[in-house]
């Protein structure tokens, strides 16, 4: 079982940066890929970024690519969304999501869910 947490959420204008957190208290959370998913308003719940377990290879939707990085630091049970150049159409609740081992970005496959934080950007 795990418990996921985000954090870091807010309201920024375009163009500004933020960095979300995803935490989990237990140790065996560097066991687990873990995945960035977003949802808009009247929207379906899409996948933004990803990381392995290991950290070493990272996965981004094409929406935020060059924009967002995801990193990992196992020592403290964090994953990382740093978001730059933060657009409007960025607006969403972000889920953090757990999945053990090997990697996906369909989120039927993810087994743990945070409770999401909330972003949101003015023009």
């Amino acid at each position: 079982q795990l418990h996921l947490a985000e954090s870091g959420g807010g309201l920024q204008q375009a163009g500004d940066s933020l960095r979300l957190s995803c935490a989990a208290p237990q140790p065996y959370f560097s066991s687990y890929s873990v995945g960035w998913f977003r949802q808009a308003p009247g929207k379906e719940r899409e996948f933004a970024a990803g990381i392995s377990y290991k950290g070493d290879a990272t996965y981004y939707a094409d929406a935020v690519k060059g924009r967002f990085a995801i990193s990992r630091d196992n020592d403290k049970n964090t994953v990382y969304l740093q978001m730059n150049n933060l657009k409007p159409e960025d607006t969403a609740l972000y889920y953090c999501a757990a999945k053990y081992y090997r990697f996906s970005d369909n989120a039927n496959d993810y087994d743990y869910w945070g409770q999401g934080t909330q972003v949101t950007v003015s023009p």
